[in-house]
């Protein structure tokens, strides 16, 4: 579609900008949208499988055809140029990816639920919704478990959701204004102070650190 010249202006723009950023990259011939040149992103999931995802394409056509101008600063008509860009491609494929990447056990930034609160018991629901509100204040994804179900049962099916804390609150917590910290990856409970358990998940937060899929 359109003239020659302007695909191969588009071509070399966008090879160039490659360059200039120092990505690696092959030309793939004939594989371009019809309204011009692209770049496509391909990213490895956990057993190295290529997927198609971001895409950004420089369009030269489009505008010429709809006859598309703008004013420039010398108060002169110019063509503009279109760029076509799609993030994450298609958003569906590109979860179904994630989740198949970290088998359902994303890295806590990512993660729908962060935190898990579980009271041992019904007596300690104030300090449950206590602690729910003060991780909700700071931007932290929170749930509570309050099913009538045994503490071991709820531990373990928090486990099941791959939710990558999970804080178990009973009179020792409550009388100490502490929390008991478990995490999906490791047996055993860490006791600390709310504030203390604050700072550092929403340090933990902002580092993006990606989980060691090994592991998983």
């Amino acid at each position: 579609m359109g003239e020659l010249t302007l695909w191969d202006q588009a071509e070399q723009a966008l090879e160039n900008v490659l360059k200039r950023l120092g990505f690696p990259y092959k030309i793939n011939e004939g594989d371009g949208a019809f309204y011009g040149p692209k770049i496509d992103i391909h990213i490895k999931d956990a057993i190295k499988r290529s997927h198609q995802c971001a895409t950004v394409q420089l369009d030269f056509q489009l505008p010429e055809k709809f006859d598309l101008t703008y004013i420039n600063e010398d108060n002169e008509k110019v063509r503009p140029v279109v760029i076509h860009r799609a993030v994450f491609g298609s958003i569906d494929r590109f979860l179904g990816i994630l989740i198949e990447h970290f088998g359902g056990a994303f890295p806590l930034w990512l993660a729908p639920k962060q935190v898990q609160l579980i009271g041992v018991s019904t007596v300690h629901h104030d300090y449950v919704k206590k602690v729910k509100e003060a991780l909700r204040k700071e931007g932290i994804r929170v749930g509570v478990d309050e099913r009538n179900e045994k503490l071991g049962r709820k531990i373990r099916d928090a486990q099941l959701q791959k939710i990558p804390y999970i804080l178990v609150l009973g009179d020792e917590e409550v009388a100490t204004q502490a929390v008991s910290v478990r995490t999906y990856r490791q047996e055993g409970l860490e006791k600390m102070a709310i504030d203390t358990f604050i700072q550092q998940i929403k340090q933990e937060i902002a580092q993006k650190k990606l989980p060691i899929l090994t592991k998983l």
